[in-house]
Order: structure tokens, then C-alpha cells, then sequence
């Protein structure tokens, strides 16, 4: 698969250089439709959640299997790529030693302390199942919690003229949720999968599900997310048949 070497942008402003978020793209093959508009945001399926030996899987793996959540996302990712929208990759990925975290408490410094997601470690990288096709993009420098905030995410999705986002992955009430927030915020029209996200417990992802999602974005299953982009397609066709006629 041909894939468009990493680059990073570089701004010089009153003489200070701002640096954004690294990408690596994939050559865009997107068949123009009504869910053009649209991005499925997958953050950090990446083997220290997903697959048996990552350091986090044990932790989050009961809660997968309550919801079939990786059964569940690539139905959303197979019929996304089918029906016109775009998939978005959004890995966490730190140096050796995790220099970057500074922190001494809350959740990074526990990833610190237990040497996970360690760029060009097997951990780090994006599962087997969710390897990126052609037409993904793999926004690459998320740092934090949040998936805008160290990245140009938000340049993306604007650079592809993207209106709705749907976001799946790990964790729900951490790394999807803030990147919820901040969506919202951002003024992007936020569905988020209920069972195409997980927790380190089941407890916890019902929580959030229940009383924090539905203030920064709809709840929709997986299946009704597909059935949605069905639905914005065959009204696309349906129009294109009538100007044809």
C-alpha cells in the first residue's frame, strides 16, 4: 500500500515556530456521496488495549466483551468506507522513558509508570483488525487525553470539508469522552458509539454513557449509526438516478 511519508507542519510567528501534529495519509479514494461529510474517529486501537498481552487489555477486556465492541467497530468502519464517509485514526503513542509526561498523578502517570504505549513498541501500534486501508488517514502526535488537543485533528476534518464525527474506542470516560468535549465545543455535530467504546470496567463505561455523553453528542449503537449513513446514501442515489432520468 502506497502511503505518503509523515510530514510535519511548521508555522513561524513573530519569530517563535509552532509545530503541529504529524500525519500519515493514505491516498484518498472516497467516492463523493451525502456522508462525505462525515468522519468515524477511532481512538487508540492500539494492542495495548486490544490484543491479548497488551499491558492495558486485561483491564479493559471485560468490557469489550460485554458490548462485542471490536466485532462492532468494524462493522462501523467496513460500512463507512462503503458508503462514502471518511475513517480517522487517532493513536497515543510517547519517547522512551515517556519524557513527555511530567505529571505525577492521574492516569498518564500510570501509563508512565507502566511503560505503555511506547513508540515503535508492538503496543503502540494500531491492532491487526483496524489496520488503516487506503482512503484512512492516521493523525499521529496525540500526546494527552484529548484527540484535538496535540494533533491538527481539527485540520483535518476541516481540510475534508467534515461536518459529523462519530467517535469510537478506548478509553470512554478518558481519551473519547475529552475528545467528545472538545468536538462539541469546536462546533462538529458529535454522535458517539455506545458499543464501540470501552473502560477498565463495565461500571464505568455504563456511567458514562448514562451521564455524560448525551451532553456533548447523540448515543447511537453501531447499527444505528450504519443504518443512518444507509439511509443519507440511498436519498444521494435516489437524486442522482432523477437527474440521470
Amino acid at each position: 500500500m502506497k502511503v505518503i511519508s509523515v510530514f510535519t507542519l511548521s508555522s513561524l510567528v513573530h519569530g517563535f515556530s509552532i509545530p503541529f501534529a504529524s500525519l500519515s495519509l493514505h491516498p484518498p479514494t472516497r467516492l463523493f456521496s451525502l456522508n462525505s461529510d462525515t468522519a468515524v474517529v477511532c481512538i487508540e486501537y492500539q494492542n495495548e488495549f486490544t490484543s491479548k498481552g497488551g499491558k492495558l487489555h486485561e483491564a479493559v477486556s471485560p468490557c469489550m466483551e460485554a458490548t462485542g465492541m471490536m466485532t462492532n467497530t468494524l462493522e462501523v468502519v467496513s460500512a463507512a468506507r462503503q458508503l462514502g464517509a471518511m475513517v480517522v485514526h487517532v493513536p497515543i503513542s510517547f519517547p522512551p522513558n515517556h519524557t513527555t509526561i511530567s505529571g505525577e498523578y492521574g492516569i498518564l502517570a500510570n501509563v508512565k509508570e507502566g511503560g505503555a504505549f511506547e513508540a515503535g513498541t508492538w503496543g503502540a501500534e494500531i491492532c491487526e483488525d483496524m489496520t488503516p486501508q487506503e482512503g484512512d488517514i492516521v493523525v499521529g502526535g496525540k500526546t494527552g487525553l484529548c484527540g484535538f488537543a496535540s494533533t491538527n485533528l481539527d485540520m483535518v476534518l476541516r481540510q475534508n470539508s467534515i461536518k459529523n464525527v462519530a467517535l469510537c474506542g478506548f478509553l470512554c470516560n478518558c481519551c473519547v469522552e475529552s475528545t467528545m468535549r472538545t468536538a462539541y465545543e469546536l462546533g462538529y455535530n458529535v454522535k458517539t458509539l455506545t458499543d464501540c467504546v470501552a473502560a477498565t470496567s463495565v461500571e464505568a463505561r455504563e456511567a458514562a454513557v448514562e451521564h455524560n455523553f448525551g451532553m456533548f453528542s447523540t448515543r447511537l449503537q453501531g447499527v444505528e449509526f450504519i443504518k443512518e449513513l444507509k439511509e443519507r446514501e440511498e436519498v444521494f442515489e435516489s437524486k442522482r438516478q432523477f437527474f440521470r432520468a
